[in-house]
C-alpha cells in the first residue's frame, strides 16, 4: 500500500511550492510506513539492537506540488545485498502523475556503529528484504 502525505502549508516556499528539501523528509515517512507494513518498524529494529542510517539519496524532481496536494509515495525493494539495502521511490499527484522519483541506501549497523551481517545475525530479516528485492 503507497503512503499517502498531503503537503502543508509550511512546506511550500515563497512561489507557492513545495520546498525541494521535503520530498526527502517524506522519503523517511513513505520509509517508516513501508517497514511497518512488511511487518519490520523501527521500534522493533532499534529493540533488536539494529540502526539503519541514510548513506545516499537521490532525487529527480518532475512536477511541482502545492499545498493540500496529496501525493502518493510507493516504496519498493531496489537492491538487497546483505549490509545494504537500496530503496526506490515514487511520488505521484491525486492525478497519477510522477512528481518525483527518487532512491535512498542504507547500512545496517549496531547501536555502537559496527555493520551488521543481517543474513546471519537476523536471517527473518534479511529473508523478508531478499524476496521483496528485484
Amino acid at each position: 500500500m503507497d503512503y499517502i502525505h498531503t503537503v502543508q502549508y509550511y512546506e511550500t516556499d515563497r512561489m507557492g511550492i513545495t520546498h525541494h528539501s521535503n520530498y526527502i523528509r517524506w522519503m523517511e515517512e513513505a520509509r517508516v510506513d513501508f517497514l511497518s507494513q512488511i511487518g519490520w518498524d523501527y521500534a522493533r529494529l532499534e529493540e533488536m539492537g539494529i540502526i539503519s542510517p541514510v548513506i545516499n539519496v537521490n532525487c529527480d524532481y518532475k512536477k511541482t506540488t502545492t499545498f493540500a496536494d496529496k501525493v502518493s509515495i510507493k516504496v519498493s525493494v531496489k537492491e538487497f545485498k546483505g549490509v545494504k539495502l537500496f530503496l526506490s521511490y515514487e511520488m505521484k499527484n491525486e492525478d497519477g502523475a510522477v512528481v518525483c522519483t527518487a532512491t535512498s541506501s542504507h547500512a545496517f549497523l549496531t547501536k555502537e556503529g559496527k555493520p551488521i551481517r543481517v543474513q546471519k545475525e537476523y536471517p527473518e530479516f534479511y529473508k523478508t528484504l531478499s524476496e521483496l528485492a528485484g
